[in-house]
């Protein structure tokens, strides 16, 4: 599935080449907070976290208790997982990916 073609146009795919040129966390941090309030940022951050915590079986009151969101947020973001196009799972895929990536380079170094 891909992005709802309603909402598809030149604006976003401009904004979304630029995220795509950012290449460190500092760098996030610095055009996130030009371009979002913080309530914004704070939104999108809380969001990436409950589905995170959905995918690994949490129930919802351990998330609330976490993260503060909303059950109406919590139903929305599991609404995502279930009928959305997958994208949290392939950013969740892919930090996985990182992370072991990272775990192997430094078992290698240790050596």
């Amino acid at each position: 599935m891909s992005m709802n073609p309603k909402l598809r146009d030149e604006n976003l795919d401009f904004l979304f080449k630029g995220i795509l040129e950012l290449k460190t966390i500092d760098e996030c941090y610095d055009f996130f907070e030009d371009l979002c309030t913080v309530a914004e940022i704070k939104a999108m951050s809380q969001r990436a976290v409950v589905a995170k915590m959905l995918r690994e079986k949490h129930v919802y009151s351990d998330i609330v208790a976490r993260t503060g969101a909303s059950t109406a947020t919590i139903s929305r973001v599991n609404r995502s997982l279930n009928y959305g196009c997958d994208g949290y799972d392939l950013i969740f895929q892919r930090m996985d990916e990182s992370d072991a990536d990272k775990a192997a380079e430094n078992a290698g170094e240790e050596q």
